[in-house]
């Protein structure tokens, strides 16, 4: 893929989970995607911090907007090459102290197949 569809692909993430968009959000990914943050880790630790598959993907960014309905990401950087986008951001809720991320999203014919996130 292009840089620029790799790009899309990314802002067309952050749309989709700065409007806490549950279904825009899942279209992205492939069915058996993989998921990595240590949020996860943290509020499931049986997870080891991994999740698998879009029914996993949705019971953990539906339990996040639920309970963070001001949860916004701003990007700052977007870094992609051939099958792959670094996206760097700021984590904002209200209430909490900004918080620096770094997302790696894997991308394989068009849908993201893993993503991992960096806590700053």
């Amino acid at each position: 893929m292009s840089q620029e569809q790799l790009q899309s692909i990314a802002f067309r993430w952050f749309e989709a989970f700065n409007a806490h968009n549950l279904e825009q959000l899942l279209s992205l990914y492939e069915e058996d995607a993989e998921h990595f943050s240590p949020k996860l880790k943290i509020r499931k630790p049986e997870t080891n911090g991994y999740v698998s598959g879009k029914p996993a993907l949705r019971e953990w960014w539906q339990d996040a907007f639920d309970r963070l309905p001001t949860l916004h990401y701003k990007v700052t950087t977007l870094t992609a090459n051939s099958d792959r986008v670094f996206m760097e951001y700021i984590r904002q809720v209200s209430g909490e102290e900004d918080m620096l991320i770094a997302e790696v999203l894997d991308v394989k014919e068009g849908k993201i197949i893993t993503s991992r996130v960096y806590h700053g």
